[in-house]
């Protein structure tokens, strides 16, 4: 892929958002336009861990988990993992796209946060009719994601983030993206190739 014309660092993008805004479809999007995007979940990035102890910890998959397993594990993002991305980033914009209980931990990490925003109606749609994911499916889990919707917008603006319009046409919402990482990585007008 042609890197970012004139830049001299990495520009590493986190995009977040509720499950069902978008962050996927985005994701493939960037990379079917040359941008290098990765899933947090399919790609690796979090690992099934101990609340307490921090060891690892093999799921053993919906349906088939104890009573109480939620409780004491959880899938937070690995920072050993993100910080491996730095270095391939050089000269290029490298987007890592998820939503993870910890994800402020690894935020030093990224030249800008973006996050996708959506309004409830819109995402239960998505979160019905979606295919390739599960999550969501049922309506106990639909209503959490709605719930945490419902401030997502102004928890991730007080810390910086970008918002992005999700219900706009994705190209629009692409290209929105890839403004916020151009002023993330301070690199003006020059981008990657659309």
């Amino acid at each position: 892929m042609p890197g970012w014309a004139g830049a001299t660092s990495h520009v590493l993008i986190w995009l977040a958002g509720t499950p069902g805004a978008g962050k996927s479809t985005v994701c493939r999007e960037l990379a079917r336009r040359g941008v290098t995007a990765y899933d947090a979940d399919e790609d690796g990035f979090r690992e099934c861990r101990d609340r307490e102890t921090g060891a690892p910890v093999t799921d053993p998959g919906r349906g088939r988990r104890p009573i109480g397993w939620e409780q004491r594990n959880w899938y937070p993002i690995v920072r050993e993992r993100v910080e491996a991305l730095v270095a391939p980033a050089r000269n290029r914009l490298v987007v890592l796209a998820g939503s993870v209980p910890n994800e402020r931990d690894v935020w030093d990490l990224f030249d800008a946060v973006v996050c996708l925003v959506v309004d409830d109606a819109t995402l239960r749609h998505r979160l019905m009719t979606r295919t390739g994911n599960d999550f969501g499916k049922t309506a106990a889990v639909r209503d959490d994601v709605v719930s945490w919707n419902a401030g997502i917008a102004a928890q991730y603006e007080r810390f910086g983030a970008t918002l992005v319009d999700a219900t706009q046409p994705l190209n629009v919402v692409v290209e929105a993206v890839l403004v916020a990482a151009r002023r993330g990585g301070q690199l003006g007008e020059s981008g990657p190739p659309v």
